[in-house]
């Protein structure tokens, strides 16, 4: 297992990241020449308070094997997708490398109450899920690609824990950022988190304001992109609402 407990990461910074959107981040990500973040083609799941935002504990899977993944494995307690669930911790999101198999779920309702109660921050697959019903129940963010019923033993083979994986084409290493909302996932890796998480929030400040002048009827010309005089709009407006608060 890879150790992701160095260089630990400031609460700050993740709640400005909750503040913004996925498209918002992928646009600084994008500033600093990351062209490659964004998880496409998954759906959001569950019923949770706000964006999903927390580290990435990893689980990667390869192609089943008739004689090995039959259901007798799942007797042992230390199975590695079993163990993944009871490894992952409060605040951190369970990526699951399903290598954008779908015929097979990658995990089902159970095994997402079981990381709901450890207070994972959420679970990525660019695989499917069983018992879909349930998990859209669930108070916590779930992303994956669609609905299976077959267990996950038919296609896949859990292998290794905490090592860097691939999820919908996105290379995602342990301890790296995941920030979800209703457009998907994006990964942000770890030592970027301190560089993008405040001016993405501004970025989205900013953008609330121009969308607001935008739907009372201004142009694009001058508003989208600002121009000075719409700058100094927002900034004043700014100042004016902190002097209120």
């Amino acid at each position: 297992m890879t150790d992701t407990r160095a260089n630990t990461l400031d609460p700050h910074d993740l709640a400005a990241l909750a503040e913004a959107g996925t498209a918002t981040v992928t646009t600084q990500l994008f500033k600093l020449g990351l062209r490659n973040t964004f998880l496409a083609g998954l759906r959001a799941y569950g019923r949770p308070e706000g964006r999903m935002v927390g580290e990435a504990f990893t689980l990667r899977y390869i192609p089943a094997r008739e004689d090995i993944d039959v259901l007798d494995v799942f007797d042992d307690y230390d199975h590695p997708q079993r163990l993944a669930v009871e490894s992952v911790g409060p605040g951190q999101i369970l990526v699951v490398d399903s290598r954008n198999e779908g015929r097979a779920a990658s995990a089902g309702h159970i095994l997402m109450t079981r990381l709901l109660a450890r207070r994972a921050a959420g679970f990525v697959t660019d695989g499917t899920l069983r018992d879909i019903a349930g998990i859209d129940e669930l108070t916590m963010p779930v992303y994956a690609t669609g609905a299976a019923a077959m267990t996950n033993l038919a296609l896949h083979h859990a292998v290794d824990l905490q090592v860097p994986v691939g999820c919908a084409g996105v290379a995602v290493y342990p301890g790296d950022v995941l920030l979800g909302d209703a457009d998907g996932v994006v990964c942000i890796p770890r030592h970027l988190v301190p560089v993008i998480a405040h001016p993405a929030r501004e970025q989205e400040e900013l953008e609330a304001f121009l969308q607001a002048r935008v739907a009372a009827g201004a142009p694009l010309r001058g508003t989208y992109p600002p121009n000075e005089a719409t700058l100094r709009a927002y900034r004043d407006t700014d100042r004016a609402s902190a002097a209120a608060s």
